[in-house]
């Protein structure tokens, strides 16, 4: 088995940084992911536009050009494959990573779908869009409900209900409407987040107030069934008929990893991995890179707040080369 000196776990936007600032390097490397290039991204709504400016999620000094200010989920795709191909990064796609272990020798063995790999350091960047926030209802197993959403054709003429008032159920209750869909609202606080999109905010406020999408405030789902919907409300329980039920509530890492890894988390509600300035966690060698290290708390750190992650591991990682050398 071959020893290779940086193995990074995820191939989203910090991880392909993370392999920009290996090949600056010359350090011997591998990014596992295990589905597609950026899969997160692709996972996204078709027609997701990005809040943040193209020139803020650049990286590597390739310009990052978009249409219109905010980018589209389609531009940010091929900007992120035109930097793989760019820096030839050595990515292994549809490679899971299965575990990993810490070597008495201070090592890191790590098993993959494919293989297995010996690595000197490990860069977590894995981000969060993998495990759904559940609603912990029953009913929630059936086939009309979904955790993630891509276009609005399957509901035209359906009778939808949208959970959550973030940027992904603002988005969502605005498409599925504009293409037919009866949309109804259920959200467990007494607004939607002031803090979407600035263009979109007046958009499904002004719809709410119309009456053109219904809105439950300070509400949850009890109950879904195959026909109807039991939602709690300050009012009493209403029962909602219903086709589709598209809950948007947000999404959170998979700890798997770095629980086997022993790497401490904050023991607050956030649940947030510990690490030091350099991105380096509490386990000698592994580091954080990315949304990942928000843990619970995904609204702090975004790709064009995290892109420096990469340069702080790589600059940690070759002092500490230095160091050795001496």
């Amino acid at each position: 088995m071959k020893k290779i000196d940086v193995l990074i776990v995820g191939a989203g936007p910090i991880g392909l940084a993370c392999g920009i600032e290996a090949e600056k390097n010359g350090l011997d490397y591998v990014i596992l992911e295990k589905g597609t290039l950026v899969n997160s991204i692709f996972n996204y709504p078709v027609n997701m536009t990005f809040f943040s400016t193209s020139e803020k999620l650049e990286m590597g000094g390739v310009p990052f050009m978009s249409v219109n200010k905010q980018p589209t989920r389609h531009e940010a795709l091929e900007y992120y494959r035109r930097i793989a191909k760019h820096f030839e990064l050595n990515i292994h796609l549809y490679e899971a990573v299965r575990s990993v272990e810490k070597q008495e020798s201070g090592e890191f063995l790590v098993h993959a779908e494919k293989g297995s790999y010996l690595a000197d350091k490990v860069i977590l960047s894995t981000g969060f869009y993998d495990i759904p926030n559940k609603l912990n209802v029953p009913g929630e197993e059936l086939p009309k409900v979904t955790h993630y959403y891509k276009e609005p054709w399957p509901y035209i003429g359906q009778k939808v209900i949208v959970v959550g008032g973030g940027n992904s159920g603002v988005d969502v209750a605005l498409e599925t409407w504009r293409k037919g869909a009866e949309v109804t609202l259920v959200l467990k606080e007494p607004s939607v987040d002031q803090n979407v999109k600035y263009w979109v905010l007046p958009d499904i406020e002004n719809r709410i107030k119309e009456g053109s999408i219904k809105a439950y405030f300070n509400s949850a789902i009890k109950e879904i069934r195959k026909d109807n919907v039991l939602i709690a409300t300050a009012e009493g329980e209403v029962v909602l008929e219903n086709d589709f039920v598209l809950a948007m509530t947000g999404y959170r890492p998979n700890f798997e990893l770095l629980d086997q890894l022993g790497v401490q988390l904050t023991l607050d509600e956030k649940r947030r991995p510990c690490f030091d300035g350099n991105q380096e966690s509490n386990v000698s060698g592994l580091y954080l890179a990315g949304v990942v290290c928000g843990g619970l708390n995904t609204r702090e750190f975004f790709i064009e707040n995290t892109i420096v992650h990469a340069e702080a591991i790589f600059t940690d990682i070759m002092n500490k080369r230095e160091q050795l050398v001496k």
